[in-house]
């Protein structure tokens, strides 16, 4: 693994902009009942008391390593109760107002209801509304999968896509986050949808690290990277089932950037959930490790200004300038922000 890979000046920093944290006060202002009810069973990390605390921008600042100065970031949804969706979107964008972070929000509608046009629609009024992660209907195995195909909820229910196709008339995006055995049913549901913006969370979760879910894996990566407005959040290698490997999840880290390319990957740290495996500064070298590798020596500083920082400006439709102003001929580049 390359050390120190980042060539900038030593008078410089290199710009970065995380594009996947959460924020959260537990003061009442919004609840979280994952966080402040009874723990939930079976969490994907384990043992998740030591997140139970309030983490707040102050708290995203002071990770950043040296090296590094922050100029942005993208705030995902963290689970708020679901009816206080839009009351978690202005809490966000009361934050930023206060600390200049986040620089965008990605929130939660009720895909499925009557309510999730209006939903999106209350939530438009924060300029930093940019999308939604609304979670399909998942298998909590490989092994499973099948009995959840088809079923109310799932990439399969026609009522539920719906939520796409709000998300696809208003110009806002979709985070994708389902586990590696439904990548690939994702890729076919996409197709319904060529003008939707889509970001996969957390390296498209390869939880199951045996050789045939590896394959799955990369499977589903090949078939989301073909939809060219498939972008992919380089974070978050913990899995519910094996330790943290740091070497296996570097290698992990090069397929991703080899399969979607460094202008379609983007740096995410998913704090402060990935702090119960790995530390803030030790996930920046895995990242910036695997741009050093997969990136040819006259192309690296351009990689790593794409992944670390110009990407999430892409994607996210950020007030950030750019570093490297290339230019992005996708389908979705037509759209306005909201």
């Amino acid at each position: 693994m390359t050390d120190n890979p980042i060539q900038r000046e030593p008078s410089q920093s290199q710009p970065l902009i995380d594009a996947h944290h959460h924020l959260w006060a537990l003061d009442g202002q919004v609840a979280y009942p994952w966080l402040e009810d009874s723990p939930v069973e079976n969490f994907f990390l384990g043992d998740y008391a030591a997140i139970r605390q309030p983490f707040q921008v102050a708290d995203l600042k002071r990770l950043i390593p040296t090296g590094y100065r922050l100029v942005g970031s993208v705030h995902c949804e963290a689970e708020a109760s679901r009816p206080q969706a839009e009351k978690e979107t202005r809490w966000i964008t009361e934050q930023a107002a206060i600390h200049g972070l986040p620089s965008a929000h990605v929130g939660w509608a009720a895909f499925g209801t009557e309510a999730c046009a209006a939903q999106l629609d209350a939530q438009c009024d924060s300029a930093l509304f940019r999308g939604v992660r609304a979670k399909p209907v998942t298998a909590a195995t490989p092994q499973t999968r099948q009995t959840v195909t088809g079923t109310s909820g799932s990439l399969q229910d026609p009522r539920w896509c719906e939520g796409l196709a709000l998300l696809q008339e208003r110009g806002l995006s979709w985070d994708l986050r389902v586990p590696a055995w439904h990548l690939e049913e994702a890729a076919t549901t996409l197709q319904d949808y060529p003008g939707l913006r889509v970001i996969l969370n957390h390296s498209g979760l390869p939880w199951d690290r045996t050789p045939e879910g590896l394959a799955q894996w990369r499977a589903g990566m090949r078939a989301l990277s073909e939809n060219p407005n498939v972008a992919v959040k380089l974070s978050e290698l913990g899995t519910p089932w094996h330790a943290w490997d740091t070497s296996a999840n570097h290698e992990l880290l090069c397929e991703v950037l080899d399969v979607f390319g460094p202008r379609r990957c983007l740096f995410a740290s998913n704090f402060p959930v990935s702090g119960l495996k790995v530390s803030y500064g030790d996930w920046l070298s895995l990242v910036t490790g695997a741009i050093a590798q997969t990136a040819s020596h006259d192309q690296r500083q351009i990689a790593f200004d794409q992944v670390l920082h110009d990407n999430a400006i892409h994607w996210y439709r950020l007030p950030i300038a750019a570093i490297t102003h290339d230019a992005r001929p996708t389908q979705h580049a037509r759209q306005e922000a909201p």
